[in-house]
């Protein structure tokens, strides 16, 4: 498994406003809105990204990140023989990633993705 990069995602209340400060202040760009969720990423080092999130789209609960992995079907597979809760089950979401929400042993909700880079 290759581990592509963790995102921090923000728990906040209008996931649309604020995207001046990521982009202008921070210089990091926007890769994705859809309205619940806006990602940003830096341009010179794609593993430094953050996404402002107000409620999942099709996830009962918020995770604190995103983890994007080479093989997310393997990364299920694991978290589920090892026994860990998934929150969410592994699934193809319309907006293209495939992903699954698993909890870990502190309690904090992890969204684990693949999808093209």
């Amino acid at each position: 498994m290759v581990l592509h990069r963790i995102i921090t995602n923000l728990n906040v209340d209008d996931a649309g406003t604020g995207h001046e400060f990521y982009e202008d202040f921070l210089g990091l760009e926007k890769q994705f809105d859809l309205g619940w969720v806006a990602s940003f990423r830096s341009p010179t080092n794609p593993s430094i990204q953050v996404s402002l999130v107000a409620g999942d789209a099709t996830a009962p609960e918020q995770s604190a990140c995103t983890v994007a992995v080479s093989d997310v079907d393997a990364m299920h597979a694991e978290a589920q023989r090892r026994g860990y809760e998934i929150v969410h089950p592994l699934t193809q979401e319309p907006w293209g990633v495939r992903r699954f929400m698993v909890r870990d042993p502190h309690g904090v909700v992890l969204n684990v993705v693949g999808h093209a880079d």
